[in-house]
């Protein structure tokens, strides 16, 4: 389930505080960092974003 889009706005990256893209969508639901230096991407459990640079993963 997608995030509401006032929640969308205010979050950032913890690590570069870049927007986040949602992809909460995806069958691994998740909110990616839009700088293309940092592109970490932080995990949402139970529709709850866990924005923990140590939960977070590198994309390939």
């Amino acid at each position: 389930m997608p995030l509401e889009a006032g929640l969308l706005e205010i979050l950032a990256c913890p690590a570069c505080h870049a927007p986040l893209d949602d992809r909460t969508a995806d069958e691994t639901p998740e909110l990616l960092c839009t700088s293309p230096d940092c592109g970490l991407a932080y995990p949402v459990r139970d529709d709850i974003p866990v924005l923990l640079t140590d939960e977070a993963r590198r994309p390939a």
